[in-house]
């Protein structure tokens, strides 16, 4: 055993590291930054616990979710309502998930829709609802038994093929491809979502064994040269004519992909590739090409799950994050963080570093054309595996942050709060204010920013340190941490559904009574 160091040298020592932390941490945070976070349902990895719950301990569990997230400085949650070719919400397309009431087909009892409930549970807290939906993949196994007779796998067996111990769905069929256009755009046009959401899974990982798709190949592939690129090109007309109707129904609903963490290889071949040597990618074996969707503009944001440490040799998190902001084509890019892996992972000893996650965090916000962050999932941030929970909270999510506008979506801001008025209480400093008119484009006020400095101070909208309250809760505020004594400026902005924000309301002086 080592022996302790002397008392000055140890006090030395502890010095040192403060003022380096410090200066780690001292890195300004953005006001605008999305900031989320993926809630799985498939296996029940986030939500709900368990199968077969009661519909008031489902709620209360997704509450405890959103609250802890809420704590953490999320701004946006990333729920996962079809994993299966199943409903976790009231459908007439999908059967009830398993995954929810413990048999596939069983609605809750007592009835209630999760996914209504999940919606306005997260818009009260200030959050985007990104609905999640798997695609292709059609059951979670091939065992008859989980598998209702009315599902869809039963009652129309040739839109499926069996690989790697699942049901997909056989991607080259139009009828197909226009079926999972029908059963999103039901849920876009029927619940207040703010975004559709797809993850990495399209065609499925590859197994040792080949897709089996040469009869479907023969019958739609003519025009293509070769198997690759006709199933690329099924991929393709899913996403483009689901962004069409997407735009078409609700253009203020977002649509974004998260992929596997390399789109292509640098190669000879290929030079518009990653400087990376992954044995999987996008293109070449999910069929995906996110790239192309970007260029297109057929997405509104991508997240990459950049699942590797800095430096990894194949993979290396800061080459793949600069390449993604080369090639986000104006569209929104945020990064998909695995702290699932952290103290998980036996190879790669820097998952086991406290420090890797942060590294990677203020590199993002060093890196241009990155817009935030996203974690899968859920639980394993709420575990807080080597702090990584207590350092967003104590650190890098301290300040609320606004989330990041889309101008080719809506650049028109509303009209500002009018008529700012403060009361001075002993409970506080009570705001009340009116609210703006419509705007040029029709929008109004859907929530509200509260700015506040000492008095004497210049209040700065662009400096979220200025930033009191994100406030949801209509025209009325009280700012219950104000200091009894304490002179105060404050002021008021209306933010619109796509997070444009006004100029601020006139400014008033207040303080708290003692």
């Amino acid at each position: 055993m080592k022996k302790p160091f002397p008392s000055l040298q140890s006090g030395l020592l502890t010095l040192l590291f403060c003022l380096l932390t410090s200066f780690a941490y001292a890195q300004p945070s953005p006001k605008r930054e999305f900031r989320g976070v993926w809630i799985a349902t498939v296996a029940n990895i986030d939500w709900p616990s368990q199968q077969g719950l009661s519909p008031v301990t489902q709620m209360e569990e997704f509450r405890y979710i959103l609250d802890e997230h809420q704590k953490t400085g999320i701004n946006a949650v990333v729920v996962q309502v079809r994993p299966t070719t199943d409903a976790l919400y009231r459908s007439s397309k999908e059967l009830w998930s398993h995954w929810l009431t413990g048999k596939q087909s069983q609605e809750p009892n007592p009835p209630y829709d999760p996914l209504a409930f999940q919606i306005d549970e997260a818009h009260k807290r200030g959050m985007e609802f990104h609905a999640w939906f798997n695609p292709y993949r059609a059951t979670h196994d091939t065992i008859s038994a989980n598998i209702s007779p009315r599902h869809i796998t039963r009652t129309r067996p040739e839109w499926f093929i069996q690989y790697g111990g699942k049901y997909y769905f056989k991607p080259g069929l139009p009828e197909v491809r226009q079926y999972i256009v029908d059963v999103i755009m039901d849920v876009v046009r029927r619940y207040d979502i703010d975004a559709v959401h797809f993850d990495d899974y399209f065609y499925p990982y590859p197994t040792k064994d080949p897709f089996p798709d040469d009869e479907d190949f023969a019958k739609y592939g003519a025009n293509f040269k070769n198997k690759d690129d006709w199933r690329r090109y099924n991929v393709d007309e899913v996403i483009r004519v689901l962004s069409e109707q997407i735009k078409k129904e609700k253009p203020y609903v977002k649509f974004g992909i998260s992929p596997f963490g390399i789109w292509r290889n640098k190669t000879e071949q290929e030079p518009r590739g990653s400087d990376s040597k992954g044995g999987i990618t996008n293109y070449d074996h999910l069929y995906a090409d996110i790239r192309g969707w970007l260029e297109k503009g057929w997405i509104d944001y991508n997240v990459p799950q950049i699942y590797f440490h800095l430096g990894h040799p194949a993979a290396d998190y800061g080459k793949l994050l600069d390449w993604w902001s080369k090639n986000s084509f104006g569209k929104h890019l945020y990064v998909g963080h695995g702290p699932y892996k952290i103290n998980n992972d036996r190879v790669y000893k820097q998952w086991s570093d406290p420090n890797e996650t942060g590294r990677q965090l203020r590199l993002n916000r060093q890196t241009p054309n990155v817009h935030g962050s996203v974690y899968f999932s859920s639980k394993s941030v709420m575990a807080n595996p080597n702090g990584i929970q207590d350092s967003l909270r104590q650190f890098y999510y301290t300040n609320p942050a606004l989330l990041p506008t889309m101008p080719w979506l809506d650049s028109i801001p509303p009209l500002a709060p009018t008529h700012l008025k403060v009361q001075n209480t002993t409970e506080g400093v009570a705001l009340r204010w009116t609210a703006p008119a419509a705007a040029a484009d029709g929008n109004t006020a859907r929530y509200y920013v509260i700015y506040r400095v000492q008095s004497g101070r210049i209040l700065n909208p662009e400096n979220p340190a200025h930033i009191l309250a994100i406030h949801h809760g209509g025209t009325a505020y009280t700012d219950t941490s104000a200091k009894a004594g304490e002179n105060y400026t404050y002021a008021v902005t209306a933010v619109d559904r796509l997070h444009n924000e006004s100029s601020l309301s006139e400014k008033a002086g207040g303080k708290r009574k003692k």
